[in-house]
């Protein structure tokens, strides 16, 4: 295990950010298990802390983008633009195929010889052979609910692609134009709040789209779409890099800790809020993770972590460099571990804790498995 982790990374190892990645597996994971209490009634006791623990960790994925700002920017100037796309689009596409793959047919065989009659309501089938044979190759159009997790991956390929754009305008922007920027991003985690109120004061869309700013039938591309999205987490993550926050930590609590409850408060009560209306796009709007108030959550979490500079050890690396391969793997088993635990009964809250322990202990322990040997190894980092 130490000798196949030494091989996967050259890199002066970062205490902190390998604190970071850990947290944020971790906060992947609990949020896949409070998805399926969030599928019950809303008047029913697991969509209650199914909706209150998943609304408090939102931050997971932000997190994770963060962390690619702190690695990747700068992009070296002796990489060249295909130099940068085979090795890091490269080093992902492989994974994503093989789970792309192997997902569908575990669940498969899972749900038609364990579970035929499975507890979890939320489940994505049914699962037999002609869902498993059209999972297996509509995958290249995009992921499916076998492999929810996987939509990262696409959108992560996207991101590669122009980081290297993004990263040498960096290189030479002043720090004025890059909090300008950075406001305009922030700007644009509202705009789904602007147009959802924009009917109540008259607005009537354009031949049927609701969309503003440009949006329409003809065009999805709005004002702000070219300056939305995860980019703008890493190129927070890279400010903040290059301009710590200074001040006690006396002060950095009452800005942050405030700063947490008000998004929380506002994500949780706008998800339980929209549920009524069975709106999916409404419901997910304040739980989108670029949103406003799952932005004033990331931030803390991140900027209290980066202050602690915690120092490396072997197994915080080793738990950090495995985090990518548990993200790829976990969804199936978090899946199976709420039938495990349904069965027995046990309150929701905590059927919920020995999910989470369990499905981060076997997703581990399987990533580790497959990293003792050259050909799975591949499938994991």
């Amino acid at each position: 295990m130490k000798n196949s982790i030494a091989l996967t990374r050259n890199r002066e190892t970062i205490g902190w950010i390998d604190l970071l990645r850990v947290i944020a597996i971790a906060l992947v994971v609990v949020s896949h298990c409070c998805d399926h209490y969030t599928a019950f009634g809303i008047n029913d006791p697991e969509f209650a802390i199914g909706s209150f623990v998943g609304s408090l960790v939102r931050p997971c994925v932000p997190l994770f983008a963060m962390m690619t700002g702190v690695l990747l920017f700068p992009v070296k100037r002796d990489m060249s633009l295909t130099s940068f796309y085979r090795k890091r689009i490269g080093r992902i596409i492989v994974p994503l195929i093989f789970w792309s793959l192997m997902l569908p047919v575990v669940n498969y065989l899972a749900y038609t010889y364990v579970w035929p009659e499975p507890a979890n309501i939320s489940l994505g089938g049914p699962y037999n052979l002609d869902t498993l044979l059209n999972r297996l190759y509509t995958w290249i159009f995009n992921f499916n609910y076998d492999t929810i997790p996987l939509w990262y991956v696409y959108m992560l390929i996207g991101i590669y692609l122009v980081i290297p754009i993004v990263s040498r305008w960096l290189e030479t922007a002043s720090d004025r134009d890059v909090r300008a920027v950075l406001w305009i991003w922030v700007f644009s985690l509202v705009v789904p709040y602007i147009q959802y109120v924009a009917p109540s004061l008259g607005y009537q869309g354009n031949y049927g789209n609701m969309g503003i700013w440009g949006v329409c039938s003809w065009n999805t591309f709005g004002s702000f779409y070219y300056v939305s999205g995860f980019l703008g987490y890493m190129v927070l993550a890279n400010y903040l890099l290059r301009h710590p926050v200074r001040c006690s930590s006396a002060k950095l609590a009452l800005i942050t800790i405030p700063m947490f409850i008000v998004g929380f408060i506002a994500t949780y009560c706008g998800y339980v809020g929209m549920m009524p209306t069975q709106n999916w796009t409404l419901i997910e709007m304040f739980w989108s993770f670029c949103s406003v108030n799952v932005l004033m959550m990331t931030i803390p979490v991140y900027v209290w972590v980066e202050r602690s500079q915690v120092k490396s050890s072997p197994l915080m690396t080793s738990l950090a460099i495995m985090s990518f391969g548990v993200y790829l793997c976990h969804f199936s088993i978090v899946q199976w571990g709420y039938e495990v635990f349904y069965s027995t009964g046990l309150d929701a809250g905590i059927r919920l804790a020995l999910n989470v322990v369990c499905s981060l202990a076997v997703s581990y322990g399987i990533v580790w498995l497959m990293m003792q040997t050259r050909l799975l190894r591949r499938f994991v980092m």
